[in-house]
């Protein structure tokens, strides 16, 4: 065999565990998680492509459960931080402390790092705390580090940020500044269950709860994952269809369509579109398939889009959403 060929083998090997893998953490997070079967793919979306998430649905839906369950059947290191209005930045990032050695009695600082170290870190509702703690995961997210007290210390691979917010017009929130809602590759909606499934959650709550999930992948493994998911090939016809997408949400590019141009302040940035292949990417790999396709990209833009268009006052009168905005997009942008 020659070396090509063992090379393609072992990626066809990779990919069809990274399916399995799949599977089974689709099983192990089922029997604690009622439904919500395309939040589920979209968080593992997040993870394989190395992109942050943010989950947005009102109280009691289970988004926090659903974050720390995802953690554990993956086997990551992780950690929750209650973003509240007194949050300080130091209490996410860390803080260096005044420690006395008790032998010499010379004192020194000590770098005394926070919840942020940690493979997956929930943010949970981070819209109720002011902008300025909010801005203290900026570097993080996008660098991968944390800089204090003029030192620079590097956060664990993996490393990602699963956010949860409730609607802005709920009580006592601020709204996320768009370069932070930038930083996160995709925003998941997590709304009601169905009848049958509430009737479920329902029953599963009120009596023993489940044994907890086991890990499915091992930390090298969703390490390779990730490398694999980055280095499959896409088709200039994939790449043509996430960028005329990304365009068209821009009102004063020539792709934009009349809806647009009416109600669009401002449109989606390039990271979009890298947005949207890198996803693709992952979701290709989480289905067993070497390449990402037209309909990966179509199947997430919702995701990878809505959070990064700023409507205009009058689409809030007359109700247009951005959702409403990129679902007609994707009617009329063929692919």
């Amino acid at each position: 065999m020659s070396d090509t060929q063992q090379h393609t083998a072992t990626r066809e090997a990779l990919v069809a565990r990274a399916s399995t893998a799949y599977q089974s953490v689709l099983e192990e997070v089922g029997r604690v998680i009622v439904g919500q079967r395309e939040v589920i793919e979209q968080s593992m979306v997040a993870l394989f492509a190395q992109g942050h998430c943010v989950f947005v649905g009102v109280p009691g839906l289970a988004k926090t459960l659903l974050v720390s369950t995802l953690a554990r059947s993956l086997g990551l290191k992780f950690s929750r931080v209650q973003f509240t209005p007194d949050l300080m930045p130091s209490d996410i990032t860390g803080t260096d402390v005044l420690q006395e050695d008790p032998e010499t009695r010379r004192r020194s600082f000590e770098f005394i790092e926070g919840p942020i170290f940690a493979n997956l870190l929930l943010a949970d509702e981070l819209n109720r705390t002011p902008p300025k703690t909010q801005a203290a995961l900026l570097q993080a997210m996008q660098e991968r580090e944390v800089t204090a007290a003029g030192r620079t210390y590097e956060l664990p691979r993996p490393f990602l940020v699963f956010a949860t917010q409730n609607p802005v017009e709920q009580e006592g929130t601020y709204e996320l500044p768009e370069a932070q809602l930038d930083r996160f590759m995709l925003m998941v909606t997590v709304g009601y269950p169905s009848l049958e499934e509430e009737r479920e959650v329902v029953r599963r709550t009120t009596q023993r709860p489940p044994e907890p999930p086991e890990a499915c992948l091992t930390h090298e493994e969703l390490c390779a994952f990730q490398d694999l998911a980055r280095d499959l090939p896409v088709a200039d016809a994939v790449i043509d269809y996430a960028v005329r997408l990304t365009r068209a949400t821009r009102p004063d590019d020539p792709l934009a369509t009349d809806l647009v141009r009416r109600f669009v302040r401002w449109g989606a940035g390039p990271r979009a579109g890298q947005s949207l292949i890198s996803a693709a990417k992952a979701r290709a790999l989480l289905h067993g398939r070497l390449n990402a396709s037209r309909d990966d990209v179509k199947a997430l833009a919702r995701a990878v889009l809505t959070h990064r268009v700023l409507t205009n006052y009058q689409a809030e009168a007359e109700q247009m959403s951005a959702g409403h905005v990129v679902d007609h997009l994707l009617e009329v942008i063929t692919p």
